[in-house]
């Protein structure tokens, strides 16, 4: 590691399936030794899986570093070079493997942006670079392929260069794209502070004068302020964002390198030729000076790009490739002044001829590693503008650099302090496992060649003195073997079975601080709520001490120990296992304050703890199947090989159905296929039989034409009619089809819904632990895909706008629905569904005064004694309603809303009003008292008669089912659109929206 944070860069490749980004980092770790570069390509070193290998495509991201020396140039002595360590991190390109790409984008500063320059702008490129935006990293582009366009489409270099500007424009646009919708979102946020601003001038009593020339001179202040140039988001050649590349081949440049070799020739200043070296600049050849496109004339000339760039690299193709001619592939090598043995120039294997003239002509690693640390800011740059995003997410894009640090903590974040006294703060983005054996303690030491010497002689020896003992030679020949050494131990069958089991590491990095192995540090989970104080009861279970066991340089498939990490690199940390589920923030005071880290002292060391949990762009995982091991007698060791699973993959999901099934929820077919095989093979040890993937339904009821008439006559329809046994308790419950905007509402708020009702439960202290509570086992796991069987959204509002949203939806439907938003009693199935209970008779309370009114109930008994036929009585009466039976309509509603009645799936879009209940028949005192006698006899039977009344009022209207849908975009060309039409009806999809 650098112990310069300044020469330290951290970097991940991004991109589409297949454009190269695997080979492309091959080619980069020929430059550190790590692999010869005959295997570049081919080896695909960072895809450590036996899958990986065969498919040939990468699944998990892996990290490595390496080593750059780079020449200075302008400052410092002459000739002194500058030692850069560059931690790289390969990311998978399939859309089933993305949530890999948000786990490491979160540890970067900068992105290598992949490419193929025949495929060009693929679904996952979009992604991806959104995925970059969202995290502020600092992208380069790299036009991979580029020997496609030779080899492949034989197109000319004026052909090349035209598709080359097309290709360059379409990225550019998605990151336009990008910028406008940012643009959109500072707009509306700016505009939603000034009319709070407005309304606070209001709420004082300002003059309203004085108080509109205020905000409007305010308004042209921040107008000017919020307008920010986007120019310098996009990707330009002459800028050095821009890579042209061919990973197979080895080479690389920047417009940089061709203005570097041609300015002296040209007599232009090297600056000056990398401004005019892309785009439509051209060379006179009578006066040798460079033109623009409208000072052409009518000459045919070729833009300098072509001239100087494509029509060298098509040239040394032509010759070494496609029409080997060696006279000519030696007058280049002399030309570029390249040193290449004879032998290797008359070699029969042209590829690997071309690949050695361009590894000294234009370098790929060289190029990458140069334009990493030019473009790529140090950590101590770049988490200035990207830390403050990760503590306040609501800031706007160009706000981040305004933002200046509020504490101790906040400064060590943002200048990236690796000082002993800096606060130390990491933050483990994923949890991954590592065989036991693979482990570096466990691994056998390989003897050097003095050391094996030393063995030699030692037996020699041992046979010398045995045979003037007189042992016989099988003796002695046997006698080293059963001696086992230090450096080769010798196996056994519980060190085997010991060599197979998992260790689970942290995928990490540190912002600020020094950490090192065996520091206590605090592990702050994903739920931690940093505003309240460690101790606070609902901190505490989220607040844990860890103790940092071992410390890992990642290398690709090898693990280097180390005892110190400074800040700004990437890290692997042993320890954690047990602890943290799926990412987790380490902090802690700096080693040099020696301070002691216990959870007893939390409160005490609140200035050092933070919470950077929260990975944006997840996938949410939308494929299941249920699992059960063939042997029945298996059953414990596939649930603890799901656990493990659940932690070292980010993406999958692992819960236990209702029924005893245990389900997992994958991203896709592939990524289930690679989960099952992990399962089978490294987690669980069993076999598995997996179900057919589970097709998620939905009940629900519309209004149509030629429907019976209602169950119910001189009634609404929907309306039912119940009672328990012997009339103790009559109810009147109806059921009505949700508006369309109002269930869309609700389905995309599931998790404002689950917040306050676990709100709710807090104060009552209650137990929020629940399955239907969380909606999950793990900390910080993604949504609630797993109780409601919908994937995750995105809010639409705030916590705090909930319900005032809601009652304007509601009053915007109109008719009935005017006041429901204040008489809702509950919503299901568990709670958090897109069904809603209201409570309809006079003089009931709303779910959210509910606790109030009771209170008050309470407080008027309490006050004085009531009497048979006052209104006191009738309070009474009403408290012993809501005690007694309050639970059973909406624990009946719960059950209804999760199992309907055509195939027991959950109802969406239903609302359930309960319009009377009536308890003892006549209603008089005496005869609620003989119900209050039964209350436990009496719940259970309300519970099933409640229930069976909210299905019949369910199927007095229109039932309908209600199939998954997935939405996805396809890409493809126009010869083939009628195809693509007919496979998207076979699979019953719909076509939505098309465009060229």
């Amino acid at each position: 590691m650098a112990d310069d944070k300044e020469q330290v860069r951290v970097i991940t490749t991004i991109g589409h399936v297949d454009h190269g980004k695997t080979t492309f980092v091959d080619s980069l770790l020929v430059a550190n030794n790590i692999i010869s570069p005959r295997m570049a390509g081919k080896i695909r070193y960072m895809d450590s899986r036996e899958d990986e290998q065969q498919r040939g495509i990468t699944m998990e991201s892996s990290a490595v570093s390496l080593r750059f020396k780079m020449s200075k140039t302008g400052q410092g002595p002459i000739g002194s070079v500058e030692n850069y360590v560059i931690n790289l991190i390969d990311t998978p390109g399939h859309v089933d493997f993305s949530t890999e790409v948000s786990t490491a984008s979160r540890l970067c500063d900068g992105a290598l942006v992949l490419v193929d320059v025949v495929e060009g702008v693929c679904t996952q490129t979009i992604t991806v670079l959104r995925q970059a935006w969202l995290d502020r990293l600092r992208p380069i582009l790299v036009i991979n392929k580029c020997d496609r366009l030779i080899t492949e489409l034989k197109l000319a270099p004026i052909e090349a260069y035209h598709h080359l500007v097309q290709l360059i424009e379409q990225v550019n646009a998605v990151m336009g794209s990008f910028f406008a919708a940012e643009r959109m979102e500072d707009d509306m946020r700016w505009r939603d502070e000034r009319e709070r601003r407005l309304k606070e001038r209001k709420e004082r009593g300002a003059d309203e004068g004085e108080s509109a020339a205020a905000s409007n001179m305010e308004d042209g202040i921040e107008e000017a302020f919020k307008e920010k140039d986007d120019e310098d988001l996009y990707f330009l050649p002459d800028r050095g964002n821009v890579l042209f590349a061919s990973a197979i081949d080895g080479w690389a440049f920047r417009v940089g390198k061709f203005a570097q070799l041609y300015a002296a020739k040209l007599g232009i200043k090297e600056a000056n030729l990398r401004r005019v070296l892309w785009g439509d600049f051209y060379l006179d050849p009578k006066t040798k000076r460079v033109i623009s496109h409208k000072h052409l004339k009518g000459r045919n000339l070729k833009p300098l790009f072509v001239q100087f760039v494509l029509d060298n690299i098509w040239a040394v193709y032509q010759n070494v490739v496609i029409e080997p001619n060696p006279d000519k592939v030696i007058k280049i090598v002399d030309t570029l002044g390249l040193k290449i043995p004879p032998r290797d120039l008359k070699s029969k294997d042209t590829r690997y001829l071309l690949s050695l003239i361009f590894s000294q002509w234009l370098s790929l690693s060289t190029a990458t590693f140069q334009a990493v640390v030019e473009v790529v800011p140090p950590p101590s740059l770049a988490q200035r503008q990207r830390i403050p995003k990760m503590l306040y997410p609501d800031l706007s894009y160009d706000a981040t650099t305004d933002i200046e640090p509020k504490n101790k903590l906040e400064e060590d974040l943002y200048s990236c302090d690796d000082s002993p006294n800096a606060t130390i703060i990491a933050y483990v983005s994923k949890m991954f496992a590592v065989k036991k054996k693979e482990m570096p303690e466990n691994k056998r030491k390989v003897m050097t060649a003095e050391e094996m010497r030393a063995a030699g002689r030692a037996a020699r020896e041992a046979r010398a003195a045995a045979a003037a003992a007189g042992t016989t030679s099988t003796e002695v020949i046997s006698t080293p073997l059963e001696v086992p050494t230090d450096e080769t131990p010798a196996p056994d069958e519980k060190a085997e079975d010991e060599g197979e089991e998992e260790v689970l590491l942290g995928f990490a990095r540190l912002y600020s601080g020094t950490i090192s192995r065996g520091t206590k540090l605090f592990c702050v989970l994903p739920k931690f709520n940093p505003s309240l104080s460690p101790s606070h009861p609902s901190n505490v279970k989220h607040l844990a001490v860890v103790d940092v066991a071992s410390l890992y340089v990642m290398m690709g498939r090898e693990l280097v120990p180390v005892e110190t990490v400074k800040a700004g690199n990437v890290f692997a940390v042993a320890g954690l296992a047990g602890i943290v589920g799926r990412n987790a923030t380490i902090c802690g005071p700096g080693l040099g304050l020696g301070r002691n880290v216990d959870l007893e002292q939390a409160d005490a060391e609140k200035e050092c703890l933070v919470n950077l949990a929260g990975i944006s762009g997840q996938a949410a995982p939308i494929v299941r199947v249920a699992l059960e091991p063939e042997n029945p007698a298996d059953l414990p060791k596939l649930v603890s090989g799901l656990r493990l699973l659940n932690q070292a993959d980010p993406c999958v999901e692992t819960f236990q159905q209702e029924t005893g099934e245990y389900v997992i929820l994958t991203a896709g077919e592939l990524h289930l296929e690679r989960c099952l095989k992990d399962l089978r093979e490294r987690f669980a040890k069993v076999e598995i039989q997996a179900s057919e993937p589970i097709v998620p339904y939905r009940e629900m009821a519309i209004k149509a034409q030629d429907m019976a008439p209602p169950k119910t006559p001189n009634a609404k329809r929907g309306t039912i009619l119940g009672s328990t046994a012997q009339n103790l308790v009559t109810f009147t419950v109806r059921a009505a089809p949700l508006p369309q905007a109002i269930t869309e509402f609700l389905l995309a708020n599931v998790s404002i819904l689950q917040r306050l009702y676990r709100e709710g439960q807090q104060k009552k202290g209650g137990d929020t632990t629940t399955r239907v509570v969380e909606g999950s086992q793990q900390e910080g796991a993604g949504g609630e895909a797993d109780i409601t069987g919908e994937i995750s959204r995105q809010a639409t509002v705030k916590p705090e706008d909930f319900w005032k949203s809601l009652d304007a939806l509601c009053k915007k439907a109109g008719g009935e629905w005017v006041d429901v938003a204040d008489k809702i009693w509950g919503f299901g199935p568990h709670r958090v569904g897109p069904n809603i209970l209201v409570d309809r008779m006079t003089g009931a309370a709303s779910i959210r005064k509910k606790s109030q009114k009771l209170n008050l109930l309470q407080a008027t008994m309490t006050s004085s004694t009531p009497e048979v036929g006052t209104p006191t009585a009738s309070v009474a009466g009403e408290i012993r309603y809501l005690r007694d039976f309050d639970d059973c309509f909406e624990t009946a509603f719960q059950i209804a809303t999760n199992q309907g009645p055509l195939c027991a799936e959950p109802m969406q879009g239903m609302a359930f009003f309960v319009e009377s209940v009536q308890v003892g028949g006549e209603g008089s005192a005496a005869d609620a008292d003989a119900v209050q006698s039964k209350a436990a006899t009496v719940r259970g039977a309300l519970i099933t008669a409640v229930k069976e009344a909210y299905r019949s009022g369910f199927l007095d209207w229109s039932p309908r089912l209600m199939l998954a849908m997935y939405s996805c975009d396809i890409q493809a060309a126009t010869d083939v659109l009628g195809k693509v039409y007919a496979v998207v009806a076979r699979r019953k999809g719909r076509i939505v929206s098309e465009g060229v």
